[in-house]
């Protein structure tokens, strides 16, 4: 057989502004962003900036003081907030049979509730004072004493906790019984139920996370291959969080020696503004870099869709198991024999891949072929890669032209039509040749790139990827004032915002909305 594979392009409508930013709220206080900052702290920023031409970074650290870029402590969620002092309660772990469940508390009556819900083994007499980071064997019960598991009860001080704060987990029988009354003994005991990711939220907000390990933490836990594992601790690690630093540390640096020659510009040597300049590109490259992770992060999360379409008895089932490495589809000489579409699970390249086998296209000989027909022509649309499947002993047929053409005919002008990336790949079936250059199709129609050895590069997700896009498109705003000769302010003015969205990554400079976003996608527990 043969294989030609197909790409749909992707198409990216969304544009950027560089000139208008949402407000942060701080602590008693609503504060704009960079934009409408700038001209009220002007003569402040200005001093600061003079002075980092002697002093370095301690001028561009007094820059972030004084230039109002909120602390991760300082942000203020609509409802998930560090500032409410709640200590809250869930089970950690499903609620499933299992050996073990996790019950654990955070706040600052985590250990007091843990007191009264607690009864040690050894000393269950007397009065319980748990001392942080140790292991105590013994009972919960409930308000009223009657026991309701066997438990170990590991307690925790802040900050050398998940938090931050004060926390308490209690380990017991796993099940969708023992672990729930427990949970209600602690709600009884004072605490309250926690929100979808707010444990995470709060070791955010305390600082013990920024927000690309935040959201690396729902990415480790939703991964679906070692690759996708892999990059996520990373993340986790703070590769992400570091690599950004840098960069916004850069940005800073840049925009506080430009605005420190604002007040001189007159006497600015050109040697230095091209100094200047270069640097601007210097950024951009590493800005470049850091984006080019983008597509293979999607791909780690979400994953592959490859559809194999063409005409009966090509071998497309064939190929589904030789792929897979599993006999999923029927293989039998009769055509039309595969009606529904049969899935299988594969990796290429550390991406996981969901394998379509689609029944034969041709004019159906019935109505249960011609539903199978029409559900292939479904699954090729919604497919992010085509694989048309041909038999290379007949060779190109005038019916595998029909079926190409079909799929090529957009249903409207609006329609992405398919982009041919690559030439036929010869499989032979039975010797298994072949594959491995299939599977390098696949991987290039579907830009995943030669990713990192091993899948352990850290790679932006969506969100991450979007800001690091207003940064760029920031920058460049800003390099093209500079080659069109305009004056030092204007390039000022979008390096502003390229520093805000580089903030926006990790989490320094947000609004709630994106907080409420992230956090809301994290399961109760996280």
């Amino acid at each position: 057989m043969a294989v030609l594979i197909e790409q749909r392009p992707q198409i990216t409508s969304r544009g950027c502004s560089t000139l208008s930013k949402a407000s942060w709220k701080t602590k008693g206080s609503t504060v704009a962003g960079l934009h409408a900052l700038r001209n009220s702290h002007k003569v402040g920023v200005r001093e600061v900036h003079v002075a980092s031409l002697h002093s370095g970074s301690e001028a561009v650290q007094e820059y972030e003081d004084n230039g109002s870029l909120a602390s991760n402590s300082d942000l203020v969620g609509s409802e998930q907030t560090a500032a409410d002092q709640d200590t809250i309660a869930a089970v950690v772990t499903g609620l499933q049979s299992g050996a073990i469940a996790i019950i654990r508390l955070s706040g600052p009556d985590a250990f007091s509730i843990a007191q009264q819900i607690f009864v040690p083994s050894s000393k269950p007499d007397l009065n319980f004072r748990p001392q942080t980071h140790r292991i105590y064997h013994g009972h919960a019960v409930d308000v009223e004493g009657s026991q309701l598991d066997e438990v170990l009860l590991l307690p925790m001080r802040g900050p050398r906790s998940f938090t931050a704060e004060d926390v308490v987990e209690i380990h017991g029988h796993g099940g969708p019984v023992c672990a729930p009354r427990i949970l209600d003994a602690c709600l009884a005991a004072g605490a309250r139920r926690a929100r979808n990711g707010e444990y995470t939220l709060r070791a955010f907000l305390n600082g013990r996370l920024d927000l690309t390990q935040a959201e690396a933490v729902a990415q480790l836990v939703g991964a679906r291959s070692v690759a996708a594992a892999d990059s996520a601790l990373a993340g986790l690690k703070g590769g992400i969080g570091s690599a950004i630093a840098d960069l916004r540390l850069e940005a800073l640096t840049l925009l506080a020696d430009i605005e420190a020659r604002m007040d001189f510009e007159d006497e600015v040597e050109e040697a230095s503004q091209t100094q200047l300049q270069q640097r601007m590109r210097d950024l951009m490259a590493s800005l470049d870099q850091a984006l080019g992770t983008r597509r293979r992060g999607a791909l780690l999360q979400s994953g592959l869709q490859v559809a194999l379409v063409g005409r009966p008895n090509v071998g497309k089932s064939s190929l589904l198991n030789a792929l897979s490495g599993h006999d999923r589809a029927i293989v039998t000489a009769i055509p039309g024999t595969t009606r529904d579409i049969v899935e299988a699970e594969t990796e290429i390249d550390g991406i996981p891949i969901r394998l379509l086998d689609t029944a034969g296209l041709r004019v159906a000989t019935d109505e249960v072929e011609a539903i199978g027909v029409d559900r292939a022509r479904a699954a090729a649309a919604r497919a992010d890669v085509l694989a048309l499947v041909y038999d290379a002993q007949a060779g190109w047929t005038a019916d595998d032209t029909a079926i190409l053409q079909q799929l090529f005919a957009p249903p409207s002008t609006a329609a992405a039509p398919l982009v041919a990336v690559q030439g036929p790949v010869l499989v032979v079936q039975n010797k298994g040749t072949g594959l491995e250059t299939l599977r390098r199709a696949i991987a290039a129609a579907a830009g995943c790139g030669q990713g990192v050895p091993g899948g352990r590069g850290w790679a932006v997700n969506e969100r991450q990827g979007e800001a690091l896009a207003h940064a760029k498109a920031a920058l460049q705003a800003s390099i093209d004032a500079a080659a069109m000769g305009h004056p030092l302010d204007f390039w000022t003015l979008d390096l502003h915002a390229c520093v805000q969205a580089l903030g926006e990554v990790s989490g320094q400079d947000v609004d709630e909305d994106v907080l409420d976003s992230v956090f809301s996608r994290f399961c109760i527990g996280k």
